[in-house]
């Protein structure tokens, strides 16, 4: 395996279109893979030989239709140009033959403006405006998802019949089926913390999702098993500067989702896909550094300064709104209930892990010093939640909001008065857009989420997802009702 991570899917160099052009030839690809991300947060490709490039392409870029791509342009204005850009280049790692893989930006023809619907351009716009605010000149961003290994998932809607099934081995309904045989070895539900072999089935399929990660050039920290059953599994990503870690989050659910693949499994970041079990957070770890400076260290609660408390003010006080992008579906909100170690209380402390801020108190190194917010799932499109965080923490240090005073208690134990003084979480995805239309002047700020992005976000969630789940009658109704 240290043979793998050697040989890197990164180029030495990959500044300029002539390094683009020599890599090609260096490893051999005659095809060059486009890739850009869609509003939603799902990666559209196409493929182009690379003798039908040269370098002005790397300027005028390459058409394709923006009506096709889920929210952006009507039919009647649907030309828009992918610019590929250089630093993106990787070794394709999931192509039969060598493809060099590159990201795109997104351009409209006509005024060849950056499109303020490409998520990549509005986390570019996020960094630019913290740097024009002068607090800082970049924001770290530190994922970790979470998701589910299954061994297949089966799902059907239609006039007459409402069904989804999923399997796994390691699931805990499987104790007793018949596997010539069954070893018994099932993580329970909620009980699928860090076990070790054999009980962890994941391990050595996590860690080939590892080695191709730190081929594409991606620092990873940890990966283990996750609380839940059925192979709930973690892979943690170092920091680094929010528009990288937006990339990085493209590439960490490609790779997962192909590895899994490459095996004969399937993967999910749906937030809540198993009933009365744990579901797949996103908790992101946030700080602002300037001139090479940790910012968010101070003499104040848990080691933070008074920057990083305002900022943690911020961030509370526009979770309803923010959520919308950062815990972006209605399955979302399954999730973020009660009783599952889900944050539904808007509060943060140090260590405590059942407020929605905590502060990570492992280290009392100043590099070390950050927020971790745990309300975002990984079906978020990275460069939007990552980029709506940093704006409500932006907006609480110019601001300098008020955080209140921590809750160093644990927070599912609170009942009466004490609990109703906690704010809690939106109960649905309708209740966080809903919070979004009142509450969004804070990503206005300096350009970064366009008014067009923010309707068409709102619009979309509420047609294609709150309306259409509203129309479907659900599986347990028939249990409640049928023979009423």
């Amino acid at each position: 395996m240290a043979n793998k991570i050697q040989n890197s899917y990164v180029p030495p160099k990959a500044k300029t279109p002539k390094d683009f052009f020599d890599y090609c030839k260096q490893v051999g690809a005659e095809i060059v893979d486009l890739k850009f991300c869609d509003m939603l947060g799902s990666w559209q490709h196409c493929s182009f030989p690379v003798d039908e490039w040269d370098e002005d392409t790397f300027k005028n870029g390459v058409g394709f239709d923006g009506s096709s791509i889920r929210g952006w342009q009507d039919v009647d204005v649907s030309d828009m140009l992918a610019i590929p850009q250089v630093e993106t280049t990787r070794l394709e790692p999931f192509f039969k033959e060598p493809t060099v893989s590159i990201i795109a930006d997104i351009v409209d023809p006509i005024s060849r403006q950056f499109y303020g619907k490409d998520p990549r351009f509005v986390a570019k716009q996020a960094v630019e405006y913290l740097k024009k605010t002068g607090l800082g000149d970049i924001c770290h961003i530190g994922p970790e998802p979470e998701f589910f290994i299954f061994d297949e998932v089966r799902y059907e809607q239609n006039q007459h019949r409402g069904l989804y099934e999923i399997d796994s081995s390691e699931g805990a309904w499987n104790t007793a089926r018949f596997e010539e045989p069954n070893l018994g070895y099932k993580p329970s539900y909620k009980g699928g913390y860090f076990p070790v072999s054999p009980t962890d089935t994941f391990h050595d399929l996590r860690g080939e999702m590892v080695y191709e990660m730190k081929r594409l050039g991606i620092a990873i920290e940890a990966h283990h098993h996750e609380v839940g059953t059925a192979g709930q599994s973690e892979i943690d990503m170092r920091f680094c500067p929010l528009v990288d870690m937006g990339d990085q989050m493209m590439w960490y659910k490609y790779v997962v989702r192909n590895v899994a693949k490459r095996h004969g499994k399937t993967v999910t970041f749906m937030p809540k896909p198993i009933f009365q079990d744990n579901g797949s957070g996103m908790h992101t770890h946030v700080s602002i550094w300037k001139a090479g400076k940790p910012l968010f260290a101070g003499k104040g609660y848990a080691g933070l300064s008074e920057m990083a408390l305002h900022a943690i003010g911020g961030i509370l006080k526009h979770a309803p709104s923010l959520l919308a992008f950062a815990a972006p579906t209605t399955n979302s909100y399954r999730r973020l209930v009660p009783g599952y170690e889900a944050p539904v209380n808007l509060a943060y402390s140090s260590r405590n892990r059942s407020a929605a801020i905590r502060i990570p108190m492992y280290s009392d190194s100043p590099k070390a010093k950050r927020l971790e917010f745990r309300c975002p799932d990984p079906s978020a499109n990275g460069y939007l939640a990552f980029s709506a965080i940093l704006m409500a923490a932006l907006d609480g240090i110019k601001n300098e909001l008020d955080p209140g005073k921590p809750l160093d208690k644990n927070i599912y134990e609170l009942t009466g008065k004490d609990k109703a003084a906690v704010p809690n979480t939106p109960g649905s995805l309708k209740e966080s857009l809903d919070a979004l239309k009142k509450d969004h002047a804070f990503l206005n700020e300096g350009g970064v989420f366009c008014g067009e992005l923010i309707e068409t976000w709102i619009d979309y969630k509420t047609k294609n997802e709150i309306d259409e789940i509203a129309l479907r009658p659900h599986p347990h109704e028939f249990h409640l009702y049928y023979d009423n």
